[in-house]
C-alpha cells in the first residue's frame, strides 16, 4: 500500500501551485477547496493517554509505563490511546472542528535517553537504557499506527537526537557527543524505531548535536534518517525550534537561510513560522520547486496512510463511547499496578488494615490530582487521589487522619505563609496513629518542559536530586515521632531517598501513576496488589552525577556508572520471592539470534508477577587478549564499554509455589559491540549472560537477598 498511497500524494500534489504546495508544510496546514483537501493540524498529543484535547483515559506517565517492563501491555495502552483518538477525531471533523490537538497524527512517543535524573522530561521517556527504549518505543508504535490497511493514527519518534537537557538552555545548546556513544547509545531506540516499526513521523530536538542544529542537520536526517535507514515517512521540526538556527544557534542569518537550510536536509513540516518565508526562499532560488513538491509528497503520503483524504478508512465508524469507556478505565488502573516499585520494606507492608486503629496521612501530594496526571496529559473523567484510595481501601473501623505538612517546594507560599508551616501538625496527626502514610515528591507544574513547568530555579530541570526543602525537613520531622514510616513518592524521575532508606520504614516509587493512581497504591499497601514495578534508571546519591551539560556516557547510567548507587537500575521488591535455575542459552539458528531458557520458581506464599531480565557482558579485555580480535585493539578501550547490557525482559505471573521456564530471545545485536569510531563488530570469544529478576551488581543482590544466574557462550 506505501507505492499506492505514494502515487494518489503525487498526483494531488501535482494538482497544487507552488504556493499551495509550500502552504502546507506548516503544523497548521490550510484547506486547499479546489482539491477539496480540507484543513488540517499535525500537532496532537499522545504520551499516555490523548492529551490536551478534553476528556480521555490517563494512563500512568511514560516512566511510570517503563517501570512495568512489559511491552505487551504498553503495546495494549498505544491501542487504547490510538483509539480514543480516532473516536475524537471523527466527532470533532464531523463537527468542522479541525484545531490543534484534534487530528490523527500523534507527536510521541519521546525516545530520548534519560540519560540524567536532573532533566525535567525524562517523564516522558522509557529510561535510561537503550535496549528497554528501543523494545518499549517499538511497541507503543506499532500500538499507535496498527497494522490495518490505514494507520489508526500516526506515531512520531521525538526528539532526534541527542536530546535529554538542560531545558533551560535547549534553544541554544549545542550537544557534543561522540562517535561511539552515538551509535551505541543516543540512536539505537530511533533506529528501531524507524527500521522495525515503520513509524510514520520523526520531530527534530531544539539543540545542535556537533555543531549542527538538529532541525536542519544533514548528518542526523539525510546521512542516518533517509540513507543509512531508509525512512519513507516525513520530519516535523520541534516547535520554534527552526527559528532558534539564526536567533539562538546563530549558524544561519535570517529565517529565510534558516527555512532553506531545514528544507534542503530533510525537514518536511515547520512547527512554528518560519516556512511562511519558503515562497520567498523559491524566488530567491535558495530553494527549488522540487525541494518544496518533494516534502509536500511526503506530507499527504501521510495523510492518504491516515485515511483522512479516503472514505473507506476502517477506523471512521470508531465512536465516541470508546472515550475513557470502563475498559480503558480498567486498563489505566493495571498499569498503575504494575508501574509501583517498592524500594524497601523492612517487613511492615502489606498492612494488615483490621490492625489498624489509626492510619496518618501527610504530605503535599496526598490529595493531589496533579501528581496523578504528569505532563503531556489528558483530562480524565474521574481521579482517585492517594489520600481517596487509602479511604476506600482501609477497614471501616479505621481513622485516617491527615495533614499537608508542607507545600510542595519553596517557591510555592501564599503571602505571609511559610513553606513548613503545617510541621506541627504534621508531627500531632503523626504521633497519634499506628502508622505514617507520607506522600512526598514533585509533580509537573516544577518537573518537565521548559515553559510548562513554573519552577524559577531550573525552566523544569531540577538543580539537585533531593526533595525540595521543605519536604525533606518534614520527613525528618515526622520520623522523629517515632510512628513507623511508608514514603510514597509521586515523581517522574530519581531522588536521593537516602535518608528515607535509612529512616522509613518502607518506599515506593509511584511515579505520576494515572488517574487511579490512588487506588492502586492503596492496594498495593494493603495487599491486594503485589508490586512488581522495575527501576528504568538508577537512583544515585546527590553529587555523584558528572555535570548535566556533558553528554559523555562516561559514569552515566547502569552500564557505565563506577560509584555506588542507591537503588539500581531494573530492581524492585514485591510481596513474593522468586527462585532462577537451568539456565541454556544456545543458538536458535537465525540471523545470529540466541534463544535463553531459565526456570522461574515463585517460592513465596503470595501469588505474583516477577520481570525476568538478562543481561549480556563482551568480556573486552579479555577478548582483546585472545589473539582473535586483533584488528579492533586500536579502537576499543575496555575502560569505555558498558559492565553489561540488557538484552530481554518478560513479564510472568505465578502463583505461590509454582514455576514455569520462561524464554527469551537474544537479539544479534546485543552481541555488537561499538568501537571508539562508531563502527559496530561481533568480538569472537566468550560472552556472559545473566538471567535474573535484577541485573546482576553487588547492590540489586544486597537489597533483594537474590543473585543472578549465568551461563557462558562462545562466539567464533
Amino acid at each position: 500500500m506505501e507505492n499506492e498511497f505514494r502515487e494518489k500524494a503525487e498526483a494531488l500534489v501535482g494538482q497544487m501551485t507552488i504556493e499551495e504546495a509550500a502552504s502546507q508544510l506548516l503544523t497548521k496546514s490550510p484547506a486547499i477547496d479546489r482539491l477539496g483537501i480540507p484543513a488540517y493540524n499535525w500537532w496532537n498529543e499522545g504520551l499516555h493517554g490523548v492529551a490536551r484535547a478534553g476528556t480521555a483515559t490517563v494512563f500512568p506517565q511514560a516512566i511510570g509505563l517503563a517501570a512495568m517492563f512489559d511491552a505487551d501491555s504498553l503495546k495494549e495502552i498505544a491501542e487504547v490511546i490510538s483509539t480514543e483518538a480516532r473516536a475524537k477525531y471523527n466527532m470533532q471533523s464531523a463537527a468542522g472542528d479541525r484545531d490543534i490537538y484534534k487530528g490523527v497524527s500523534m507527536w510521541s512517543p519521546n525516545i530520548n535517553l534519560f540519560r540524567d535524573p536532573r532533566w525535567g522530561r525524562g517523564q516522558e521517556c522509557y529510561g535510561e537504557d537503550p535496549y528497554l527504549t528501543s523494545r518499549l518505543g517499538v511497541a507503543f508504535i506499532k500500538g499507535l499506527q496498527g497494522d490495518g490497511k490505514y494507520l489508526r493514527v500516526s506515531a512520531c519518534a521525538k526528539h532526534f537526537a541527542v536530546h535529554s537537557g538542560p531545558e533551560e538552555g535547549r534553544h541554544s545548546f549545542n550537544a557534543i557527543v561522540s562517535k561511539k556513544d552515538m551509535v551505541e547509545t543516543y540512536l539505537p531506540a530511533f533506529r528501531a524505531a524507524v527500521t522495525e516499526a515503520g513509524v510514520e513521523e520523526v520531530m527534530g530536538a531544539y539543540n545542535r548535536t556537533n555543531g549542527e542544529p538538529c532541525c536542519g542537520s544533514k548528518t542526523l536526517l539525510k546521512d542516518i534518517l533517509i540513507d543509512e535507514w531508509g525512512f519513507r515517512g516525513h520530519v516535523v521540526s520541534d516547535c520554534l525550534a527552526i527559528q532558534d538556527f539564526h536567533l539562538n544557534h546563530k549558524v544561519t542569518a535570517d529565517a529565510e537561510e534558516s527555512a532553506a537550510l531545514a528544507l534542503k536536509n530533510g525537514c518536511d513540516i515547520n512547527c512554528g513560522v518560519v516556512y511562511e518565508h519558503l515562497m520567498s526562499c523559491y524566488e530567491k532560488g535558495m530553494i527549488t520547486e522540487e525541494d518544496i513538491r518533494k516534502a509536500a509528497v511526503k506530507v499527504f503520503t501521510s495523510r492518504f496512510k491516515l485515511g483522512v483524504l479516503s472514505d473507506d478508512c476502517e477506523y471512521d465508524k470508531i465512536g465516541y463511547e470508546k472515550v475513557s469507556c470502563s475498559e480503558h478505565k480498567q486498563k489505566s488502573l493495571e498499569a498503575a499496578y504494575r508501574s509501583i516499585v517498592l524500594l524497601k520494606n523492612n517487613g511492615i507492608l502489606p498492612l494488615n488494615k483490621e490492625a489498624l486503629k489509626t492510619i496518618a496521612v501527610i504530605g503535599p501530594n496526598a490529595d493531589s490530582k496533579v501528581v496523578l496526571e504528569g505532563n503531556y496529559n489528558g483530562t480524565a473523567d474521574e481521579y482517585i487521589t492517594n489520600i481517596e484510595g487509602i479511604r476506600k481501601e482501609m477497614s471501616p473501623s479505621t481513622r485516617l487522619v491527615f495533614s499537608e505538612g508542607c507545600h510542595l517546594y519553596n517557591d510555592r507560599v501564599q503571602p505571609l505563609a511559610e513553606a513548613d508551616d503545617r510541621i506541627a501538625e504534621a508531627k500531632a496527626v503523626a504521633s497519634m496513629a499506628d502508622v505514617v502514610i507520607l506522600c512526598l515528591g514533585l509533580d509537573s507544574t516544577i518537573e518537565g518542559e521548559e515553559g510548562d513547568a513554573g519552577n524559577s530555579f531550573a525552566a523544569g530541570d531540577k538543580k539537585n536530586l533531593l526533595f525540595p526543602e521543605p519536604q525533606e525537613k518534614l520527613m525528618r520531622e515526622v520520623v522523629s515521632t517515632g510512628t513507623p514510616v511508608i514514603l510514597v513518592i509521586n515523581s517522574g524521575s530519581a531522588q536521593d531517598v537516602s535518608y528515607a532508606d535509612e529512616n522509613c520504614a518502607a518506599v515506593l516509587q509511584c511515579w505520576y501513576s494515572g488517574q487511579f493512581g490512588g487506588l492502586a497504591l492503596a492496594r498495593t499497601l494493603f495487599g491486594s496488589n503485589n508490586p512488581s514495578g522495575r527501576l528504568p534508571v538508577t537512583f544515585y546519591k546527590e553529587g555523584d552525577l558528572p555535570p548535566f551539560e556533558d553528554y559523555s556516557m562516561k559514569n552515566r547510567t547502569y552500564r557505565y556508572f563506577k560509584g555506588d548507587v542507591l537503588y539500581p537500575f531494573g530492581y524492585g521488591l514485591g510481596y513474593s520471592s522468586f527462585e532462577y535455575s537451568d539456565l541454556e542459552v544456545f543458538s536458535d539458528g537465525t540471523d545470529g539470534t540466541f534463544r535463553a531458557e531459565v526456570e522461574v520458581r515463585n517460592t513465596g506464599d503470595t501469588d505474583g508477577e516477577e520481570v525476568t531480565e538478562l543481561y549480556i557482558c563482551n568480556n573486552a579485555e579479555e577478548m582483546l587478549s585472545n589473539g582473535r580480535n586483533n584488528p579492533y585493539k586500536s579502537l576499543l578501550d575496555p575502560d569505555n564499554q558498558p559492565k553489561w547490557s540488557l538484552c530481554g525482559f518478560v513479564r510472568t505471573a505465578l502463583c505461590a509455589g509454582t514455576s514455569k521456564k520462561i524464554g527469551l530471545s537474544i537479539p544479534e545485536s546485543a552481541f555488537v559491540t561499538v568501537l571508539e569510531d562508531g563502527s559496530r563488530v561481533v568480538l569472537r570469544g566468550r560472552y556472559t549472560i545473566y538471567a535474573g529478576g535484577h541485573q546482576p551488581d553487588e547492590r540489586s543482590r544486597a537489597l533483594t537477598g537474590t543473585q543472578c544466574i549465568s551461563a557462558e557462550i562462545e562466539i567464533l
